[in-house]
């Protein structure tokens, strides 16, 4: 039964990927979506989910929390060791002074090195996009351990996870897209991403797997997540293009993923 739910989370997956990929010419609002479906998972599905899977940790933290701090830290360090980081200053509109001219921006620092920004960038974006197959391989996983605790409780973990996969397949491509021309990389990093949970909910056939190893990979993941539409989506989505449409987009994205949540639980 397990096997059979992950079906409709391979569909719902590619059908992500799918709206992903048909709106490039409006890539602003593409990446504004993403980044608040991104924060969405985050704050209203990842974050609440971990820590219902583990206890107190070492000092009193919930390990979950730890591993949200690495995993943003992690892909900090990740970004600064290869010099990608790219705020987009000189992107956004001039700087105006009500009792002066326009001031415009400086250059960012180091704008001669565009393309290797961007090349690092999209390295960046494609060990975003694996972190979100490996999270699909969890969400596989929690089906199968779900059933095991239950028919009910496997249904509705079933459904929570179908319901997000659309933000999962949406997101994996448009991380995998960042910063490429081709899209190779990020088709087979989403058939990947929608195949995870079919493998996830399999592997429980033949073993089963500690929750409390769980809550801490969540958390990791959403750490990673949040670093990634923080410092790359949504500053990228931001970047020379009109402001309200690019918030109004993030704010649809959060929106739908409390209502998928919601409508889960």
């Amino acid at each position: 039964m397990a096997v059979l739910l992950s079906l409709l989370a391979f569909l719902m997956t590619l059908a992500g990927g799918l709206a992903a990929m048909r709106v490039h010419d409006h890539r602003h609002l593409v990446l504004g979506l993403a980044g608040g479906l991104m924060l969405g998972v985050v704050a209203f599905d990842l974050v609440p989910e971990s820590l219902e899977m583990s206890g107190p940790g070492p000092l009193g933290v919930p390990a979950p929390m730890i591993g949200f701090a690495c995993g943003f830290l992690l892909l900090h360090v990740v970004e600064q060791s290869v010099a990608i980081h790219r705020g987009h200053e000189g992107e956004y509109a001039p700087h105006v002074h009500a009792h002066g001219p326009a001031v415009p921006r400086p250059p960012a620092a180091g704008a001669q090195a565009t393309g290797a920004q961007g090349a690092g960038a999209a390295k960046v974006g494609l060990l975003a996009a694996c972190a979100l197959v490996a999270h699909s391989f969890i969400d596989g996983l929690s089906i199968g351990l779900g059933f095991q605790s239950g028919t009910e409780v496997g249904a509705f973990v079933a459904l929570a996870v179908v319901t997000h996969d659309f933000a999962d397949g949406f997101n994996t491509f448009t991380a995998a897209s960042l910063n490429r021309a081709g899209r190779r990389p990020a088709l087979v990093l989403l058939f990947a991403d929608a195949l995870a949970p079919i493998a996830g909910a399999a592997a429980t056939l033949l073993i089963s797997v500690p929750r409390s190893v769980l809550g801490p990979y969540l958390g990791l993941f959403a750490g990673v997540l949040l670093y990634l539409a923080a410092a790359e989506i949504l500053p990228e989505a931001h970047s020379d293009h009109p402001r309200i449409l690019t918030l109004c987009a993030t704010a649809l994205g959060l929106v739908v993923v409390l209502l998928g949540v919601g409508l889960a639980d």
